[in-house]
């Protein structure tokens, strides 16, 4: 049995699939303070024992909270002397830039945890000064001893063009201080940009030592209960790993978890022969939001977390505040607002009845009447609707209105929050939204959808099966992929192409050494990607080069190619004659999957009346139509309105829309003719 668990931030999701096909689709609450609890329950919750699971599959946000709460190990810098404060200096631009207290975001590492050596290496890789081991030894190391740090982050200036200096190095802390985690720049950002090459290092020292933590708990626990199938991990890039590598570079698991819902999502809506797709994953917390082309989801080669760069490939996601556990508050000036606070798993929204208080955007499907309270979570889970109207009062009184009309106000706010992310992903980068199919998933992407869609003028919305653990999915559908960038600057002349060539072999060669050592054999996939500029140019773009391309690749094929990545980006491909320059690679070693995944919706024994009163947001009611998910067959067709109620979540199609069950399993929503 092939095992995949997503841990949210209200909600852990198991889907399992048996060699007979069989699928167990499960949701639990999740467990903030330990997310392996959380895993744990799921299992047991789907009746699947540790032991006859083969092949694990794990996503969550254990890296991203160390950093966002700030619960990471103490950990040491150590750079080139004369750059120990580079992690404060920072960049000098100001997010905030009327904001009289603004401050920088505050690096994982105090200063006086930062440290010096003697010792400097060009950016063409060539020694200017020695490293100086006996400085190291004599007042590096004693100094490291003494501070009993858990991890050491080593950043040396121009590690990226050559890492012989940051290597000694880390021998020689290795060496001095056994079992102590050491991140190195040339292994976890080999490319230039000094700061976000030490803030990507420090940061990796900082949650490695939580992941190996984690890793070590769930796994311990795992193998205590019969578990001897293999057991990998999601990265940010889309692919997985086992953890036994990630294990080496714990930065690559910050946004494991929404990568996991854009991948799951894809391989779905591939089924029905949609491609181009902007998916929007909602759950407890926030709203994900990703533009995919050709079934492709697009890479960025940078991210930030609290404010902090980390130079890693992820798949290009926005996110927002406004999820199902949002919370719906006024501001100091009388304004309603929805997030970025969440009422999160505990206490979660004021109608689970754990305590909570506040209104959230759960509590206002709740008062609205798109979620029954009889049926969520399949009846699973009743929820508390006196609780829901009670929450929303305070925020009536303010608003002048009843408990329904700040309830419908809530909701539209939320649908304005997650139409502006949309745009930020598609009309900000020259794409037309209505050239798209809109993919909702995650618990309570499927209430807003179609209103969303309005807003957008999108025409066609792809709602999968079971679409609440659609990451779950995700995992189970992933590719065993490897994304490694470096720096490697190039003028664009006649001798790129052979250079180009030269790098791809190298970095295939050691990609496959790398599988292979991990006992992950079979075809391998590779794909090259160059990091292109005009000189003068502070900023460079992506331009793909497919492996079959490589070998009469010529300078003018790659000049075109960058001309027309900056025509897409900048609406123009440049001055005639000015030249250009490569300045980093990016390379993908990918493991296929040999057979996708396939899951049908859970059935869920829930008494329901024929129909069911919905407010709209004209302030209207009307009768919805309620179905059974699971009893759609492939070309039933319900016109709006209608709620369709599944276990993992519930689809609204309103009045002027229909939903239809395609011969994938996907219910597509469409407007009426």
């Amino acid at each position: 049995m092939r095992v995949g668990i997503e841990v949210g931030g209200t909600f852990t999701d198991l889907v399992a699939i048996g060699d007979d096909g069989a699928v167990t689709v499960t949701k639990v609450p999740s467990t903030p303070k330990s997310p392996d609890i959380g895993a744990l329950a799921a299992l047991e919750a789907g009746g699947i024992p540790a032991s006859a699971v083969t092949d694990l599959v794990h996503g969550s946000t254990v890296a991203t909270n160390a950093i966002l709460e700030r619960r990471g190990a103490r950990i040491a810098f150590v750079t080139t002397q004369g750059f120990r404060d580079i992690l404060f200096l920072q960049r000098h631009d100001r997010r905030s830039i009327y904001d009289l207290r603004y401050a920088k975001p505050a690096p994982p590492v105090r200063r006086a945890d930062c440290f010096e050596v003697p010792e400097r290496i060009d950016a063409q890789g060539t020694v200017v000064a020695a490293l100086d081991e006996a400085a190291v030894t004599r007042d590096l190391i004693p100094r490291l001893v003494e501070g009993g740090y858990d991890a050491i982050a080593v950043c040396l200036l121009s590690a990226y063009a050559s890492a012989a200096h940051e290597a000694r190095l880390s021998a020689m802390i290795a060496e001095a201080l056994p079992g102590v985690r050491i991140a190195a720049s040339h292994a976890v950002a080999p490319e230039f940009r000094e700061f976000e090459r030490a803030s990507t290092t420090a940061l990796s020292a900082y949650v490695q030592p939580v992941i190996d933590g984690y890793l070590d708990r769930f796994e311990a626990t795992l193998a205590s209960r019969g578990f001897e199938g293999r057991f990998s991990v999601m990265q940010s890039n889309g692919g997985s790993l086992p953890a036994v590598a990630m294990r080496r570079n714990a930065i690559t698991a910050l946004f494991s978890g929404p990568a996991a819902g854009v991948v799951g999502a894809i391989r779905q809506a591939q089924r029905s022969g949609r491609g181009d797709l902007i998916t929007f994953d909602m759950g407890g917390t926030s709203t994900d939001v990703s533009l995919v082309r050709g079934g492709e989801p697009a890479l960025a080669a940078e991210t930030e977390v609290d404010g902090l760069p980390v130079r890693t490939p992820v798949l290009d996601i926005v996110s927002v505040g406004a999820g199902g556990g949002s919370l719906v508050w006024m501001d100091e000036g009388g304004m309603l607002r929805v997030g970025p606070r969440s009422a999160g798993a505990e206490p979660g929204p004021a109608c689970y009845g754990k305590g909570g208080t506040q209104p959230t955007v759960t509590d206002a499907h709740v008062v609205r009447g798109t979620i029954r309270p009889e049926s969520f979570l399949g009846g699973a889970m009743t929820l508390d609707a006196d609780a829901a109207h009670r929450a929303f009062e305070d925020v009536a009184r303010q608003l002048g209105t009843d408990v329904r009309g700040a309830a419908a106000a809530a909701i539209r706010l939320a649908v304005a929050n997650i139409v502006r992310a949309i745009q930020l992903v598609s009309t900000e980068r020259g794409r037309d939204p209505r050239d798209y199919a809109l993919v909702p998933f995650g618990g309570a992407g499927p209430l807003l959808a179609a209103e969303i869609a309005e807003e957008l003028g999108v025409r066609e919305i792809l709602v999968p099966p079971n679409p609440g653990v659609i990451s779950a999915l995700g995992l189970l559908s992933a590719d065993t992929m490897k994304v490694q960038g470096r720096t490697h600057r190039m003028p664009l002349d006649q001798h790129a192409p052979a250079a180009l060539r030269a790098a791809h072999a190298e970095m295939q060669k050691a990609a496959t050494e790398e599988f292979r050592a991990l006992g992950l054999e079979g075809d391998l996939d590779f794909a090259l990607e160059a990091d292109m500029r005009f000189l003068g140019q502070a900023f460079e773009i992506p331009v793909p080069i497919e492996a079959a391309a490589l070998p009469a690749l010529t300078t003018e094929d790659l000049a075109a190619r960058f001309t027309e990545a900056h025509r897409r980006v900048y609406l123009h491909g440049g001055e005639p004659g000015r030249k250009a320059e490569i300045v980093s690679l990016r390379f993908t070693a990918r493991r296929r999957l040999e057979k996708l995944p396939e899951v049908r919706e859970r059935a869920a024994a829930v008494a329901r009346a024929p129909d069911a009163p919905v407010r709209l947001a004209d302030g209207s009611t009307v009768a919805a139509r309620l179905v059974d998910a699971a009893t759609l067959a492939p070309g039933d067709s319900i016109p709006g309105p209608a709620m369709i109620e599944g276990y993992s979540s519930s689809t609204w199609v309103p009045p002027t829309w229909q939903a239809t069950r395609d011969a994938s399993g996907n219910i597509i929503i469409a407007r009426r003719a």
